[in-house]
C-alpha cells in the first residue's frame, strides 16, 4: 500500500510556513498565526511605546531647562546624548536577541526595565528640585542647585529607560515584520506595507503622547505626566504577552551565532591573503575554481573559502553562503555612513524646535496657551497624514511607472527623504531669521522673558517637511536594513536604522558643544545663548541644511554602487 501523501492531497501541508515555530515549538499553520493579526498586535505594542519615549524624550528639554536649572546648550547636549546612547543601545538590544534569548524573550526583559526606568523616573519628580520660590525670584539661576541625590536618581532612571527601549525597539519591530513569508507572495507584499503601517502607529503614538503628557507636565505635575508613559508601558507589555499564541517564531538556519559565523569569514579572509591557490571549498559545496567565479563586490573576503596548498585547515574553511552573509553586513556600512547627517537632523525637533517656540506667541482658542512641546506634534500628525497618501496613492501611481511593488526602491525613498530634510533645515533657517528680525524691531533682544509677537503658526512649514522627510527616510532605512541583513540578523538590521539615530544625537550634541565654544568665546553671544533673541539658531539651521546636501550626494555615489542581496 502506497503510504505517500502528496502535497496537493494535504492543505495542511501546503499551509505550513518554512523556517517558522509557534510557541510551543510546533510547525506553524499559515492559516492560524502571523500576518496581520500578529502584526496588529506588534503595532498596537509600539504605539504604547513610542507614547511612552516619546511623553518623556518630547518636553525633556523644558524640565533640564526648568525644574533642573541646566543652561539651554547644556540641556540639548544632555537630551541629545541620552537619546544618543539610547538608540546605540539597540545594538546590544539586538545582539543579545539574535545570539542568545531570541527577540520574544528580549521583548519581555527589556520592557521590565523599561517599566523600571519609567517608575523611578515619575518618583524622581516627586522630589524638591531648583523651582523653590528662592530660586523662582532669584536672577542668579547658579546660586540653585538640584539636590545631588534627586540628579543621580533622574539620569539613572533616565538611561534604565534607554536600555530598556534598546533592546524593545529593534526586536518588536523585526518581530512583527517575521509575522510576514517573504517567500508568499501576497505577504511578501503586505510586509511592504507593513513598514508603513508600523510608522503610522508609531507616530499616532507619539502625536497622543506630545499633546497629552506635555500638557499634563507643564500645567499639572511633571511627577504625573512621568506616570501616564508608566502606565501606557505597563498595558503594553501585558498586550504583548496576550497574543502570544498567534505569533510565528523564526527558526535559525544555523547553530553557530552569526556574529560568530561572519567573524570567522573576516579571520579567515585575513589568514588567507597570501594564498595562492585558487581552488575553495564550503561545508555544502564542491571544490570550484575560484578563478572561474565572478568576484563582485568585497572579493577579498573570497579568500575565506579558500584551502590553502598544503594546509590542515580544511575544518576552519567557511562556506560560500557565510561569505555572502558577510559581504551582506559589509554592503550596508557605506549607507550608514551617509545618512549620519540625517540622524543630526533628526535631533533638533525636540530640542531647539522647541526652544524656539517657547519664545513665541502660542495661544489659540481665545487665549488658551499650548506647550512649546506639543508645537513637536507636527511632526507625527504630518506623517500620519502622508503616510496614508504614501500608501495608498503614491505607491499606486509610482508602481505603473517603474514597475517595482514597492513604488520605488527603498534607497531611492531614502534619497529622496534627504533632500526634503535639507529643504527643511532651510525653511527653519528663514523662520528664525523672521524672528530674530522682528524681536530687534520690538525692543525684545533683552528681554527674554517676553513673548515674541509671531505666532507659533509660522513653525509649521518646517515641521511639516521635517516629517515628510520621515516618510521617505525613515521607512526606508527600517526596510532597507531589514531586507538587506541576513535572515539571522533581522534584529541587528532594524538596531542599525536606529543607530542612524543614535549616533546623529551625539553628533550632533558634539557639533553643538564645538559651536557653543567657538562663538560664545571672549564673551561673544554664542550661536546657543540661553536668551535666543541674541542666539543664532539661523546660522545653525542653515549649516544643518549645507550638510545634508553635501550628505545626499555622497549617498547617491553609494546608491549607484549598492547591490541589493536579494
Amino acid at each position: 500500500m502506497d503510504l505517500s501523501v502528496s502535497a496537493s492531497d494535504s492543505p495542511l501541508l501546503n499551509d505550513t510556513v518554512d523556517g517558522a515555530v509557534d510557541f510551543q515549538g510546533h510547525p506553524v499553520l499559515r492559516s492560524s498565526s502571523g500576518g496581520w493579526r500578529s502584526a496588529s498586535f506588534m503595532i498596537g505594542v509600539e504605539v504604547a511605546e513610542r507614547f511612552a519615549y516619546y511623553g518623556i524624550g518630547a518636553n525633556l528639554i523644558t524640565y533640564l531647562t526648568g525644574p533642573l536649572g541646566q543652561s539651554v546648550a547644556t540641556a540639548a547636549e544632555s537630551v541629545n546624548i541620552w537619546s544618543g546612547i539610547s538608540m546605540l543601545f539597540t545594538l546590544l538590544g539586538a545582539f543579545v536577541a539574535d545570539s542568545f534569548f531570541g527577540r520574544y524573550r528580549t521583548i519581555l526583559f527589556s520592557s521590565a526595565i523599561y517599566v523600571l526606568g519609567l517608575a523611578l523616573l515619575s518618583f524622581s519628580a516627586l522630589l524638591p528640585t531648583t523651582t523653590s520660590l528662592l530660586c523662582q525670584n532669584s536672577n542668579e539661576i547658579s546660586s540653585c542647585s538640584t539636590p545631588q541625590f534627586q540628579l543621580m536618581l533622574f539620569f539613572v532612571s533616565l538611561y534604565l529607560i534607554g536600555v530598556g527601549q534598546g533592546g524593545h525597539k529593534p526586536c518588536v519591530q523585526a518581530f512583527g515584520a517575521d509575522q510576514f513569508d517573504a517567500q508568499h507572495p501576497q505577504e511578501a507584499k503586505s510586509k511592504s506595507s507593513f513598514f508603513n503601517w508600523w510608522f503610522f502607529g508609531v507616530c499616532a503614538g507619539t502625536f497622543v503622547a506630545i499633546l497629552v503628557v506635555t500638557y499634563t507636565e507643564e500645567n499639572l505635575s511633571w511627577s504625573l505626566g512621568f506616570g501616564i508613559p508608566f502606565i501606557m508601558m505597563v498595558i503594553a507589555s501585558v498586550v504583548f504577552v496576550f497574543g502570544k499564541n498567534t505569533y510565528r517564531y523564526s527558526v535559525k538556519k544555523y547553530d553557530k551565532s552569526p556574529f560568530v559565523r561572519i567573524g570567522r569569514v573576516f579571520v579567515s579572509a585575513a589568514r588567507n591573503w597570501r594564498a595562492s591557490s585558487t581552488f575553495i571549498f564550503g561545508q555544502e559545496e564542491s571544490a570550484i575554481d575560484l578563478s572561474q567565479q565572478k568576484a563582485g563586490q568585497f572579493r577579498f573576503l573570497n579568500k575565506a573559502c579558500i584551502v590553502p596548498n598544503h594546509s590542515n585547515l580544511c575544518g576552519m574553511v567557511c562556506s560560500m553562503s557565510e561569505v555572502e552573509e558577510a559581504k551582506a553586513v559589509l554592503r550596508i556600512f557605506p549607507v550608514w555612513m551617509t545618512v549620519l547627517v540625517f540622524g543630526i537632523v533628526f535631533a533638533q525637533d525636540s530640542t531647539f524646535f522647541t526652544k524656539q517656540g517657547a519664545t513665541m506667541d502660542r495661544s489659540i482658542l481665545s487665549g488658551f496657551i499650548i506647550p512649546a512641546a506639543a508645537i513637536d506634534s507636527f511632526v507625527p500628525l504630518s506623517i500620519v497624514i502622508f503616510i496614508t497618501i504614501y500608501d495608498r496613492v503614491f505607491v499606486f501611481i509610482a508602481r505603473a511607472f517603474t514597475g517595482v511593488q514597492s513604488g520605488i526602491t527603498t534607497l531611492q525613498r531614502i534619497g529622496t527623504g534627504l533632500v526634503i530634510s535639507a529643504i527643511s533645515m532651510l525653511v527653519a533657517s528663514m523662520v528664525e531669521r523672521k524672528r530674530l528680525r522682528i524681536a530687534e524691531e520690538q525692543g525684545l533682544v533683552d528681554r527674554p522673558d517676553i513673548t515674541i509677537p509671531m505666532s507659533f503658526w509660522w513653525l509649521v512649514p518646517q515641521y511639516t517637511l521635517y516629517g515628510l522627510a520621515e516618510v521617505f527616510t525613515l521607512v526606508g532605512l527600517q526596510e532597507f536594513f531589514y531586507d538587506q541583513c541576513p535572515s539571522d540578523l533581522k534584529s541587528m538590521g532594524l538596531a542599525f536604522y536606529t543607530s542612524v539615530l543614535g549616533m546623529g544625537s551625539i553628533l550632533s550634541s558634539l557639533l553643538v558643544s564645538v559651536i557653543d565654544e567657538a562663538t560664545g568665546a571672549n564673551g561673544q553671544n554664542s550661536w546657543f545663548s540661553d536668551n535666543l533673541n541674541k542666539a543664532h539658531l539661523d546660522y545653525f539651521y542653515l549649516l544643518l541644511s549645507g550638510l545634508s546636501l553635501l550628505a545626499f550626494v555622497g549617498f547617491l555615489f553609494v546608491s549607484t554602487w549598492h547591490v541589493y542581496s536579494r
